[in-house]
């Protein structure tokens, strides 16, 4: 691995680590389950934010709405996933489901960006605000999914001018095809380097020492 981090300047972008989505019982959780386990993504996500957080690199927390009674009912183009929120009702606000699983809560001065209603954590947020107030030019993302937010909150940020580092292991989708297509065949037209965890981690430590 090549690329060196500022950690004044990075954030690891941490995207809706939900326990719908992460933890067993969750909603969408047997839908990624099979993924997850097999790249083993809780362990990535814990190495990784604990690495920030070590080295001094920035924690930002990009959360998905949280699904209320009536959203989406009156819009003119709610997308497909936003119709599969409406009728299973994931990340339901109020409920276990839509808060952040025990593992990855904000600590005191760690950012939550505003909710985004589609699969840009950029698009009608404050994130980009965030990002630019604490001088952060590098993001690392990580978190669900990798073929939806994670790539779509990627490319934003990308077109917005950051450096954009995608961790392979520290995300999960519904299957093996999105996950290539999210590495193998899109990240590389957008992302300025695909790694690792262990390659995140230890590129944290040097640019500590």
């Amino acid at each position: 691995m090549t690329e060196t981090y500022d950690l004044r300047r990075t954030a690891v972008l941490l995207v809706d680590p939900y326990n719908d989505f992460i933890s067993d019982g969750g909603k969408a959780w047997p839908l990624v389950e099979s993924i997850a386990k097999e790249v083993g993504l809780l362990d990535n996500l814990r190495a990784v934010v604990g690495s920030a957080r070590e080295t001094g690199a920035s924690v930002v927390f990009v959360p998905h709405r949280r699904w209320e009674p009536g959203d989406y009912e009156t819009w003119a183009h709610p997308n497909p996933t936003q119709r599969g929120i409406q009728a299973r009702h994931t990340f339901a606000r109020g409920t276990w489901g839509g808060e952040f699983h025990p593992d990855f809560q904000p600590q005191p001065g760690e950012v939550v960006a505003k909710e985004h209603w589609a699969q840009s954590g950029f698009a009608n947020t404050d994130l980009d605000f965030q990002l630019k107030q604490h001088g952060v030019t590098h993001v690392v993302m990580i978190g669900l999914l990798a073929n939806t937010c994670i790539e779509s909150t990627s490319r934003y940020a990308m077109e917005l001018g950051y450096h954009v580092t995608l961790v392979r292991d520290a995300t999960a989708a519904f299957g093996p095809e999105m996950m290539r297509a999210a590495h193998e065949l899109n990240g590389p037209t957008y992302a300025h380097a695909i790694v690792t965890t262990q390659e995140i981690v230890t590129a944290f430590g040097g640019a500590q020492s």
